[in-house]
């Protein structure tokens, strides 16, 4: 038997983000081998996404790391991420890692995982997972963004998205996207409107009503699925609980000069879906309306309902969920919850109850590639990456690389719809 790879120093510093925004990144040296990551950080945050850094930010979590976790994760082994994972719960028991923050939480985590896939000559996937076999996931990508991961002149709807649901590899499907992006951005210019440019998340950015955003990316799509043969659908993130006014008890368009109560909501998401076939919508309901979710998901048929704001990747919200039947789809974001061990019972649990794991990027993202680890371990059929922007072909780029290690190992998953 051999001999458990322990934890021998813990490093962090202070980096920055796709934003431009202060992270943090964690070194774990072990006996076995090195670990890095960092954490990425969202604009759109949902209200029960535990804290990402305590009291002071970037500069306590530093403080935090040196005096606190290092010492306490010393000597531990990382053979096992659900050892580390304890002892962080351990050293932070309030609900919201709000001592150590979940950002914190989540690089130290993810970091002690890698340093565990290189001591045991391990791709980071295959330590996570104890699978036989594996599926690549469908991209989910960004191509027209607003709301507020954009500034200026643009939709009022905070993504408006490109899903392959049918490839012969992810490369295909990847590359689909690529071009259904560049299609947008053409066809957005010959309709005479002005580009402002990409959004946070490499979206194009443009003064559109929501329609007529769905019109370009519906021709955008039926135009680069005829020259590829690949199937494309496409999909929303409305991000609804940005758009709704407590104080008006209506979401609120601007450019859209729409005013809708929960009840109107329902029936304009409904119209979208059927007009333009979506295949999937993210948010559109604000982030308490589990009983709304739960009336739209029975009135639609092959379509992803997702909850990212309602669930938060936050197993006692989806087990609500789960419950009400509100959505059949989740965003898996582990930061939102701190730890790889919670994130992965959530989504593991998402799939025992019929919903679909779908791995998120966030906004504000980190280079690292880990997240396509994550979903290749879990066997998420969806991965929400973006299309464009170094930081989001990071992640593409590795889930090419891992298609190629698996050969006929693998084949694309089933989404279901």
């Amino acid at each position: 038997m051999s001999k458990a790879a322990i934890i021998e120093n813990i490093k962090a510093r202070r980096i920055f983000d796709s934003r431009g925004s202060e992270a943090i990144e964690i070194d774990v040296m072990g006996s076995g081998g090195s670990g890095r990551s960092s954490a990425p950080s969202g604009a759109s945050k949902g209200r029960w996404e535990v804290k990402s850094y305590p009291d002071g930010g970037v500069t306590q979590a530093l403080r935090v790391v040196k005096e606190l976790i290092a010492p306490e994760l010393i000597g531990v082994s990382v053979d096992d991420p659900k050892t580390v994972d304890v002892k962080l719960h351990g050293m932070d028991p309030s609900p919201d890692f709000s001592r150590i923050g979940g950002n914190t939480a989540y690089a130290v985590s993810l970091a002690s995982a890698t340093a565990g896939a290189v001591s045991r000559a391990m791709q980071l996937f295959e330590h996570l997972s104890a699978a036989g076999s594996y599926s690549l996931p469908y991209p989910l990508g960004n191509t027209i963004g607003g709301g507020l991961h954009a500034k200026g002149d643009r939709t009022d709807i905070q993504e408006f998205l490109v899903l392959p649901t049918s490839s012969k590899s992810f490369a295909q499907a990847a590359a689909a996207n690529i071009r259904t992006h560049k299609e947008v951005s053409r066809l957005i210019e010959n309709n005479g409107v002005n580009l402002a440019g990409r959004g946070d998340e490499g979206a194009w950015v443009a003064p559109l009503k929501t329609e007529e955003a769905l019109e370009i990316l519906t021709k955008a799509c039926r135009t680069v699925s005829d020259e590829t043969g690949v199937e494309l659908r496409v999909g929303a993130d409305m991000a609804a609980s940005t758009l709704w006014s407590e104080k008006a008890n209506e979401y609120l368009y601007q450019r859209d000069n729409r005013r809708l109560d929960e009840g109107d909501q329902i029936e304009f998401v409904l119209e979208l879906i059927k007009k333009f076939k979506l295949a999937y919508v993210e948010d559109p309901l604000n982030e308490e309306s589990f009983e709304s979710f739960s009336e739209l998901t029975g009135k639609v048929k092959g379509t992803l309902i997702c909850g990212d704001d309602l669930f938060t990747t936050n197993i006692k919200r989806l087990e609500r969920g789960a419950k009400e039947k509100s959505g059949n789809a989740i965003i898996i974001k582990p930061n939102q919850v701190g730890t790889l061990s919670d994130s992965f019972a959530t989504a593991r649990f998402a799939q025992q109850e019929g919903y679909v794991p779908v791995f998120s990027h966030r906004s504000g993202e980190s280079c690292g590639n880990e997240i396509a680890h994550l979903a290749i371990a879990l066997g998420a059929p969806v991965i929400k990456l973006g299309v464009l922007g170094g930081e989001r072909i990071a992640k593409i780029n590795e889930l090419i690389r891992i298609e190629e290690l698996l050969g006929e190992k693998a084949g694309m998953a089933n989404i279901g719809i």
